[in-house]
């Protein structure tokens, strides 16, 4: 069985969880995910199936959305609803939509984050969630990650809890929305934190194409499991293409290293689409020959 299964993961379970589960519905090894959520996020996680484990990268790699609610009033050490309140304003008052609006806007494009203390993220060879259950604070790396998009999806409210409203977020990988939420928060100028998550596109799919573990288990049942999977391919359509004839897709199925194209994509690694339609390699530019290009992936 070979193809890529977009999942619903439900909270509770970790993506590791998913993997595991899957390895005993199925009866085999060759699984992977393509991108950690946490045990309280649900949302589309890609699972890589057999032959399709060697494109799990490049789907990781690929732009994701976010469905988040930001809860303005009070900060958790670990930026969303599972963690202790670290800080509290006791009365916060109502702030105008437009004033929202207006700071979001100034999240568009390319951003500094630095990681929170509960993430996977490694310093000196050890997890930073490690460092925090200790007690300990270490210095992060920032890092710089790309917010293609972000929008307010629902109106403004307040309860008990705080001053509430949710956003729509199209990022790059390696973005996380927990510390986004607070830097909102405090460019708004109150402690804040995520208080629910859900990822609603990832790799090109969305909620529409995704299957729970229980449907997983039902289809396998079934026999139709295999025909609901979805082509190795389909895991780097968002990479840029270069459609060859039938002479040089003998020499890209054969990993030859080739000449560079004058029609060459601007960025790669990029496919090679052969005269089928579908995506044949991976290729990118010769790192120590210049004028060639060689194969990352035949497929």
């Amino acid at each position: 069985m070979n193809g890529i299964l977009p999942l619903w993961k439900e909270r509770g379970l970790t993506s590791h969880d998913c993997v595991m589960r899957l390895r005993k519905i199925l009866k085999m090894k060759a699984i992977g995910h393509t991108g950690t959520l946490d045990p309280e996020v649900e949302g589309v996680l890609p699972i890589c199936i057999g032959r399709a484990t060697k494109v799990a990268a490049y789907l990781t790699d690929s732009p994701k959305e976010y469905e988040a609610q930001v809860t303005i009033g009070t900060a958790t050490e670990t930026e969303d609803q599972t963690g202790e309140i670290i800080e509290k304003t006791e009365d916060v008052p109502w702030i105008d939509k437009k004033e929202i609006l207006a700071v979001l806007q100034t999240f568009v494009g390319e951003i500094t984050q630095v990681p929170p203390m509960y993430s996977a993220v490694k310093v000196n060879g050890k997890r930073l969630y490690e460092y925090a259950r200790e007690g300990k604070i270490v210095k992060r790396p920032e890092r710089k990650v790309t917010i293609y998009n972000i929008s307010l999806i629902s109106d403004p409210f307040k309860d008990n809890d705080g001053f509430h409203f949710s956003i729509k977020v199209k990022c790059s990988k390696g973005t996380y929305i927990r510390t986004l939420c607070v830097d909102i928060g405090k460019t708004l100028g109150y402690p804040s934190h995520m208080s629910k998550l859900v990822r609603t596109k990832a790799g090109g799919f969305d909620i529409s194409h995704t299957m729970t573990l229980e449907e997983v288990k039902q289809k396998l049942e079934e026999n139709k499991l295999e025909e609901s999977l979805y082509p190795m391919d389909r895991g780097v359509e968002h990479l840029p293409f270069l459609k060859v004839n039938e002479t040089v897709q003998k020499q890209v199925m054969n990993g030859r290293v080739l000449p560079i194209p004058e029609n060459i994509p601007k960025s790669d690694p990029f496919r090679m689409i052969g005269v089928d339609g579908t995506t044949i390699a991976l290729y990118q530019r010769h790192p120590e020959k210049q004028g060639l290009i060689k194969p990352v992936r035949v497929f």
